[in-house]
């Protein structure tokens, strides 16, 4: 789909039918079901300087924390108890021991036999392959918006590039990949947001996300408004329409502009996936990535998909295939730019 017929379904066509598009992709690609991936915020250390992140070097105003193992897998044990059928291991991004985080996969997968999925930012090659030997599964890195320009702007000392060359690493490694980008981003142009969606296809995401952009006050674009959460949904509906195999997250973002609505919306628009925070709240008010965070926990969860009219079970799980990752190789590209071509 070229780029002008994004921006048509993303800014002409009537919200109402987007999203029934959307759902009748979703019902014939996905089925009712909504995973619920258990989300550990385990360490708020980060050494970049994004200016939209609360996490950033500078923000002397966030006390620093990192969970030990045990209270990791206590975390995790509790949220799998209460149903979650994914492991997700989020932290800022600092100097991880390899070693270390790998020792703690290989204790989630052999006591939980569920699938762990990491987001912890950009690593070497040697230290993705540790973590898959271990027994990750799947990885989370944002690109965040596919101008390389804005993306520069926004992450001082780091390229577009960069993070695309990550995500091709991880793909070859065998990870199932995941990505997303902001929506109402400082300096996005409307058609920044079809680019992402045409990024987002082309790199061949198993998960990708969209929420809306929303300020913390210790950035430099702490001023900012909210991005729309109406615009997210049609964003969430298209990447349905476009990408029909994705797993696609109603994102915390999306709870946190509309605490009532948010969630329940982002599956009616196509999504098929949540994350409930288990972080211990004594840490989880730290995770400052952006203000006023709803910290949606596993009530707040069941009673999106149930108001979505949709069903969560403890589903058994199985690798994923290698004609899965074949299908969806990244394409051997030399830029960015040659990916939104055409």
């Amino acid at each position: 789909m070229r780029r002008e017929e994004i921006l048509e379904l993303l800014f002409a066509t009537p919200f109402e039918a987007l999203c029934e598009r959307a759902a009748r992709v979703l019902a014939e690609e996905k089925g009712s079901h909504v995973h619920v991936r258990g989300l550990i915020e385990f360490s708020n250390v980060c050494h970049r300087n994004c200016h939209y992140c609360g996490l950033r070097a500078e923000n002397a105003n966030l006390r620093r924390y990192t969970l030990d193992k045990a209270e990791i897998i206590t975390t995790a044990k509790s949220a799998v108890a209460m149903g979650a059928d994914t492991i997700v291991l989020q932290s800022g991004e600092s100097v991880i021991e390899p070693m270390w985080l790998a020792d703690v996969v290989d204790c989630l997968r052999g006591d939980l036999k569920v699938p762990v999925t990491l987001s912890v930012g950009e690593h070497s090659r040697a230290a993705y392959a540790l973590w898959k030997e271990a027994g990750a599964v799947r990885f989370l890195l944002k690109h965040e918006t596919a101008d390389p320009k804005l993306y520069a702007a926004l992450h001082p000392g780091h390229e577009l590039a960069e993070r695309i060359s990550c995500l091709r690493v991880l793909q070859r490694l065998g990870y199932e990949i995941g990505s997303g980008f902001m929506v109402g981003l400082p300096g996005q142009r409307p058609e920044t947001l079809a680019d992402d969606i045409i990024l987002s296809r082309r790199l061949g995401l198993c998960m990708c996300g969209a929420g809306p952009f929303i300020a913390q006050h210790d950035t430099p674009l702490g001023g900012h408004p909210s991005g729309s959460a109406r615009l997210a949904l049609r964003v969430m509906a298209v990447m349905r329409i476009i990408m029909p195999w994705a797993n696609i997250p109603a994102t915390t973002a999306l709870a946190t502009v509309d605490a009532l609505g948010g969630q329940r919306n982002g599956l009616l628009a196509g999504g098929n996936v949540l994350m409930p925070s288990f972080t211990p709240p004594a840490y989880g008010k730290q995770y400052r990535i952006y203000d006023n965070k709803n910290r949606v926990d596993m009530q707040g969860a069941r009673k999106a998909i149930e108001g979505a009219g949709r069903s969560h079970n403890l589903a058994g799980w199985q690798p994923p295939s290698t004609h899965d990752f074949i299908a969806r190789a990244v394409p051997a590209v030399s830029s960015v730019a040659c990916m939104l071509a055409g």
